[in-house]
């Protein structure tokens, strides 16, 4: 059974981010790193593989995608969203039924200033005890490959996506 926008299964929910990216070469050759979040608590605590996300969050109907984007950023990594274009990515949807839709933005930050945002959860399940998690525990600037290596799946295609696009825009 389907339930509504923003409770109860991912079916019909929906998040926004923003990936942020910064310009590299590579033997010469132009490209681009992209900032990723390592997701917090005790679940992916031990993982790397497909355990790290854009920075995103969930959006209720009355919201705009591209405000909780700006919220979820500065919810997730405690820092001002940095001034930029921003370029649409599009949307995919996640094999848990989450629609995400992010734009890319060009800046450059240092990873070590983000002040991660918390959420509380019982744990260790069934023993009545609630915990505080950073949303996500570390953030780092990843090559498209590792990207696509640590990415949750679905997400890897905003990076694709991200270097089509500059790659139309370079010119000859």
């Amino acid at each position: 059974m389907a339930t509504e926008k923003g409770t109860g299964t991912a079916r019909g929910r929906r998040s926004a981010g923003l990936l942020l990216f910064r310009r590299t070469h590579t033997a010469g050759h132009p490209d681009v790193e992209v900032l990723l979040g390592h997701m917090g608590g005790p679940f992916w605590a031990h993982r790397e593989q497909a355990a790290w996300s854009v920075p995103k969050g969930e959006y209720g109907p009355e919201e705009e995608p591209a405000a909780a984007a700006r919220r979820e950023f500065q919810e997730e990594l405690g820092l001002p969203v940095p001034e930029g274009t921003w370029l649409p990515l599009g949307e995919v949807r996640q094999n848990n039924g989450k629609t995400v839709v992010v734009w890319a933005l060009e800046a450059d930050l240092d990873p070590a200033t983000a002040v991660p945002g918390t959420f509380v959860m019982e744990w260790p399940r069934g023993s009545g005890v609630q915990r505080e998690f950073p949303e996500l525990d570390r953030f780092a600037w990843c090559t498209p490959e590792e990207a696509a290596e640590r990415l949750v799946s679905g997400q890897a295609a905003f990076v694709d996506r991200l270097r089509a696009r500059l790659r139309e825009t370079a010119g000859p």
